[in-house]
């Protein structure tokens, strides 16, 4: 790993961490899919087609994720059976309701940003920066979406509320 001047050990432990988040984010993908697929209901469109693309952007982050652990000179995880042991998303039921299913995708982006703000700390230690500026963006842009998907449950529960 000489070209990007990182040592391989500490190297070692932040590709560990990225490939418990490459799991996580393989669960989360295809929990939003599920949702896309099984939603109904008055939010129907809303939901529809922001899970779809909530789902597109997660494809592109999974493959960041293992390109940056491939850069790092280093084998990304790719078996499903070994992403569902080693994640702390669990799959979710089909028949779930609207507002549940904003609940539960707000619980996982919790369980994600604690997976990345354990890489970066990680890789910090270990002096990548390259690592660290990819799950900053990533931080960022999933503390907007869950403040998004929180503020719209909280207008369709306060609607609720007053019917």
């Amino acid at each position: 790993m000489n070209y990007l001047n990182l040592d391989t050990e500490k190297t070692k432990k932040t590709v560990k961490e990225l490939n418990t988040l490459l799991a996580d984010y393989h669960l989360y993908y295809q929990k939003l899919r599920n949702f896309h697929w099984n939603i109904i209901g008055e939010n129907f469109f809303d939901l529809h087609i922001k899970f779809e693309e909530m789902y597109n952007d997660t494809l592109i982050k999974i493959d960041e994720i293992a390109e940056r652990i491939l850069t790092l000179r280093f084998q990304p995880v790719s078996n499903l059976s070994d992403y569902i042991k080693m994640s702390e998303i669990k799959e979710s039921p089909s028949e779930v309701k609207d507002i549940e299913m904003i609940e539960i995708l707000l619980e996982d982006h919790g369980k994600l940003l604690i997976q990345m703000r354990k890489t970066v700390g990680i890789a910090d230690a270990g002096g990548d920066e390259g690592t660290i500026d990819l799950l900053g963006a990533y931080i960022r842009e999933l503390e907007k979406t869950s403040w998004m998907l929180d503020t719209w449950k909280m207008n369709k529960t306060a609607n609720h509320k007053k019917s």
